[in-house]
């Protein structure tokens, strides 16, 4: 029986997997009939040929679970977004409205040094204490 699996490639603690078709009794990283495509989990970069597992899955190959989320996953992501029918409105002739006509924005305008002359001064914030030590002279 052929299955569709992992199988393990990389170094120690970097692992990545290519997708094969295997007859069921080779070990896990023996000869394989075809590489499918490739995974790598650390980096979640996945690849699949997804005409040749459909061509293996018609002989009759059995996908391991693993395989077969993968090869979901990679369908799905293939899949073109499904286009939304846009919402559909009642379409009424309305008169064009007339732009509205600009309102100038306030500037802040020059005071006039008469008028401040009545005016308080605004109080000056206390400049902070020097906190910082000091040592003292030897003298």
């Amino acid at each position: 029986m052929v299955k569709i699996r992992l199988k393990k490639m990389g170094m120690r603690h970097q692992p990545s997997f290519r997708i094969v078709a295997i007859e069921s009794r080779r070990p896990r990283d023996g000869e394989y009939l075809e590489a499918l495509g490739h995974y790598n989990p650390r980096s979640k970069v996945l690849n699949v040929n997804l005409e040749r597992v459909e061509y293996w899955l018609s002989k009759g190959a059995q996908p391991t679970d693993t395989a077969r989320k993968l090869i979901r996953r990679y369908a799905r992501e293939q899949q073109p977004a499904p286009e939304q029918p846009e919402a559909v409105t009642e379409t009424q002739e309305t008169p064009a409205e007339e732009p509205a006509a600009e309102t100038p924005v306030p500037t802040e305008t020059p005071v006039e040094p008469e008028l401040l002359a009545g005016a308080p001064e605004p109080e000056e914030a206390p400049e902070p204490a020097d906190t910082t030590p000091t040592e003292p002279s030897n003298e």
